[in-house]
């Protein structure tokens, strides 16, 4: 294993090279050079003493443009999501739409298009069609599923194919190194938000992606205590159609190290320090959260109330076979339909064990009605959800509680 040194002189591994749960819990988190602490302190501080003007000490001035916590979960970040590739850059934000809205204003202009999915996420089409819309940013929703769809629905102008696999709520699959050809082919950006899926069970970077997006608040944080989001952006990405970025250069990253400076949407020390520590257990909870919902999902099948169960686990999924490939496993996130908005709202009222809210990922299991909560922002428009549809965030509490909660909220 290759060593190297960090800024103190002492050698480590190079940890892009290790084995995910190894980069989650060691890169960016070197122990501390004075005290020796093994978990990177908070550094709740606005400003940083100079040595003479200009005299940086690691290069820090002023906490919104960089600050010595915020950098070891960009550095973890940005080690999970690429290891054994070239070295991506990481950033991280006050939540994922922060993340969201400062890539899209490094990478688009007035006039550009984008592809986004016909069931993302509702705040994520909120910011491209009514932020980004009058800003004259144009957007196409299409199938990710179906590969030619998104081909036809390419323009000269388009500059972003944004993709989520696993979507939200619907749990669509795509397939990301197919979708990355395609955007590459047209001088686009594959743009993957991979909230759902995690770095643990997916690294679309490896498979052609650009830019990953993450809502850390959801399983990277992982305990409901947090907001967050980041941006992983790949080695080598350059900016799409000619663009140039105000910093200089063509580079994505140096793009959005420029907005995220300049608009400063940036993760506060005591923040980053909560979704640091939930990153460094990922991996275990997401072997439970999975189990979990894969039993869910397998109790839910069988049941005469529910009449679809939407988890890309269960072999009748249309997009079973691109996950089972790109994917380690098949998360902890399961949808299903319960024949009426009525019947599936008297089932969120019934849980005990599922705790009716928004959000997702955190250790506790939540349920709720993506018509009228997370997915309100679409209604009436062509990304409107089922009405009768109950999304489950399946939590690490023991399985048998979970499956019993469910049938008596079904009953």
């Amino acid at each position: 294993m290759t060593t190297t040194s960090s800024d103190h002189g002492s050698e480590h591994p190079d940890w892009t090279r290790t084995g995910f749960s190894t980069r989650a819990i060691h890169a960016g988190q070197d122990p501390d050079p004075t005290t020796g602490a093994v978990v990177p302190p908070i550094h709740q501080v606005s400003t940083y003493k100079q040595d003479g003007v200009g005299g940086l000490r690691g290069g820090y001035e002023y906490s919104r443009s960089a600050n010595p916590t915020r950098t070891a979960l960009e550095e973890a970040l940005a080690a999970a999501e690429s290891g054994g590739l070239d070295p991506a850059r990481g950033f991280a934000f006050a939540s994922g739409l922060a993340a969201e809205d400062t890539l899209l204003r490094a990478v688009l202009r007035p006039g550009d298009h984008v592809v986004v999915p016909d069931d993302a996420y509702g705040g994520t089409y909120r910011l491209i069609a009514r932020v980004f819309g009058p800003w004259g940013v144009e957007h196409t929703p299409v199938d990710l599923g179906d590969v030619e769809a998104v081909r036809a629905a390419i323009r000269p102008e388009t500059r972003v194919v944004w993709v989520e696999t696993p979507t939200n709520p619907l749990l669509g699959v795509s397939d990301v190194a197919a979708l990355a050809e395609v955007a590459h082919d047209a001088g686009a950006l594959l743009v993957v938000d991979n909230t759902f899926a995690t770095p643990y069970l997916q690294q679309p970077l490896a498979l052609g992606a650009d830019v990953v997006v993450h809502s850390t608040t959801k399983y990277i944080g992982g305990h409901s205590d947090v907001v967050g989001g980041a941006l992983v952006v790949a080695a080598g990405a350059r900016l799409p159609g000619g663009l140039e970025s105000p910093a200089g250069g063509t580079d994505v990253a140096g793009a959005v190290g420029f907005h995220q400076n300049s608009s400063g949407a940036v993760a506060g020390p005591f923040d980053a320090w909560l979704t640091l520590r939930g990153l460094k257990t990922l991996a275990v909870r997401m072997d439970r959260h999975q189990a979990n919902a894969a039993a869910v999902a397998d109790f839910l099948a069988g049941h005469r109330a529910v009449t679809a169960v939407l988890y890309p686990g269960l072999a009748s999924h249309p997009g079973h076979d691109v996950a089972a490939r790109q994917m380690r496993g098949f998360g902890g996130m399961v949808s299903f339909r319960a024949g009426s908005e009525e019947k599936a709202l008297a089932v969120c009222a019934q849980t005990q064990v599922f705790t009716l809210a928004e959000s997702l990922g955190g250790v506790e299991s939540l349920i709720e009605h993506p018509g009228r909560m997370t997915h309100g922002s679409v209604a009436g428009t062509s990304l409107e959800v089922p009405d009768d549809l109950v999304r489950l965030s399946v939590g690490i509490e023991d399985v048998t509680d979970l499956v019993a909660d469910l049938e008596q909220a079904l009953a």
